[in-house]
């Protein structure tokens, strides 16, 4: 093809690659060669030449669930922005065994690196426990940038969400915190805890679901109404937040006049409920692209920063709280 385009095949593989250096008629006359030849290029030939093969293995437990999710798809769009593709192996659960029969399995297929979207507080003993051969990020809820984890302050989110209520004068606020075994769940009740701490306000026992589904939440908001309202509530997702207005609400408990409700994830969902949900918002997407550079600038190939801001967790008002 350089011999076609009258250039060097240096000059070929920057234009093709788009690394730039090549005049407007330099770049014109590759592109136009690539065209009529209908260059397509050869990833094991480019894997070969570059030591790189351009695949990053993504290993995932629960796409039903809002974070890992929205994760995933911030990961794969920074990815195909990097000329990445992405190779998808989804996990049962969180376990040596699953973990490592998907390593291997990304390993023997060829890639560059390896990001682990399961965010379940039994990830890293795991993860301590296997042998890997190539660079590993996680997606780590409840903790910021490190230099093998990324993930969204979710202490902070539930802190924020508690701050709220009590800056409008609630001093009794309960919790309906996330299911056994996610990351998210102990970071968001140990959000709600510290604040509740720092303020010298009592904690009652969190209430606790089986899943993150609404049915999960309209259940849980059951058996809280049972035990007593508070004056102030905070819902550790907007997908649970969802079944425990319909519960709320078929029990007769007007939200905000009987009870102020924040929840965490700052999801559309939020703001086309009755009433539209005051929510702490969490940029899982964000988070997604930030692991993928992570991982990049391990391997080597991208050195862009993650602005400090960027996966700071901010309150989203709605009209779902109200002073006391």
């Amino acid at each position: 093809m350089a011999r076609y385009a009258g250039v060097s095949a240096q000059t070929v593989s920057r234009v093709v690659n788009g690394k730039g250096g090549a005049s407007e008629e330099t770049t014109a006359r590759v592109l136009r060669a690539v065209a009529e030849l209908r260059y397509r290029p050869n990833s094991v030939a480019r894997a070969l030449a570059t030591s790189r093969t351009r695949h990053i293995g993504v290993i995932v437990y629960d796409l039903s669930v809002t974070s890992p999710s929205l994760a995933l798809y911030g990961v794969a769009e920074e990815a195909r922005s990097h000329g990445y593709s992405t190779d998808l192996v989804t996990v049962p659960d969180v376990s040596v065994a699953s973990l490592g029969a998907a390593i291997r399995s990304l390993s023997q297929g060829a890639v560059d690196g390896i990001l682990v979207l399961a965010p379940m507080t039994g990830l890293k003993s795991a993860l301590s426990e296997l042998g890997r051969n190539v660079p590993l990020v996680t997606f780590d809820q409840g903790g910021g940038i490190g230099p093998d984890s990324v993930g969204v302050d979710e202490v902070l989110a539930a802190q924020i969400a508690t701050r709220h209520l009590i800056a409008l004068g609630h001093r009794e606020i309960h919790f309906l915190g996330g299911p056994e075994g996610w990351a998210a769940s102990e970071a968001r009740e140990a959000g709600w805890r510290r604040e509740m701490a720092l303020s010298s306000l009592q904690v009652q026992p969190p209430a606790q679901p089986t899943d993150w589904s609404p049915r999960a939440g309209y259940r849980t908001a059951l058996e809280m109404i049972k035990r007593g309202l508070p004056s102030g509530l905070v819902i550790s997702s907007d997908t649970l937040a969802v079944g425990a207005l319909a519960a709320l609400r078929n029990q007769g408990v007007a939200v905000p006049r009987d009870l102020s409700v924040v929840s965490l994830d700052g999801s559309p969902v939020a703001e086309f409920q009755t009433p539209p949900l005051t929510s702490v918002l969490l940029d899982f997407v964000s988070a997604g692209r930030a692991a993928l550079r992570q991982l990049l600038k391990i391997i080597g190939v991208d050195e862009t920063p993650t602005p400090d801001d960027a996966l700071l967790p901010r309150l989203i008002e709605g009209q779902s709280t109200r002073a006391v």
